[in-house]
């Protein structure tokens, strides 16, 4: 796990480069503009089920290993998923409540970085806080 963790911490300062298993498949915006309760559900559905799905962090894919490796009760993988879902859920509401999209966008781009690692080091610390391996 700690292996893992660091590759991970390693690909998010961008020292290394390798690809994450994913369908690196963005949901298009006319599925939102359409029908916003609809397009929500389907973004929502596509998002969770890994039909469409772009995950640019480390840190999710370093949290399923901690939960694969713990064959533990069925209540870690659901808290773990309804936390990622609600942190998906709410980012584009703090972005429209910032009052400045556009602003909002570019200070991200330049603290996408330091953001990623930030949540990779602190999901491995909370894994390890937790007992998993």
């Amino acid at each position: 796990m700690v292996v893992a963790a660091v590759l991970a911490l390693l690909r998010d300062t961008d020292v290394l480069s390798f690809p994450m298993p994913q369908n690196a498949r963005q949901i298009p915006q006319d599925v939102l503009q359409r029908d916003l309760m609809r397009g929500t559900l389907q973004f929502g559905f596509e998002l969770g089920t890994g039909v469409r799905t772009y995950v640019s962090a480390s840190a999710p894919y370093v949290i399923a290993l901690g939960v694969l490796l713990t064959g533990g009760s069925v209540a870690t993988p659901i808290a773990i998923g309804t936390g990622f879902a609600l942190g998906r859920a709410l980012s584009p509401v703090v972005r429209l409540a910032s009052g400045d999209v556009e602003g909002w966008d570019m200070r991200l781009a330049d603290r996408l970085t330091p953001v990623k690692v930030v949540i990779c080091a602190a999901t491995v610390v909370a894994l390890a806080v937790c007992g998993m391996p």
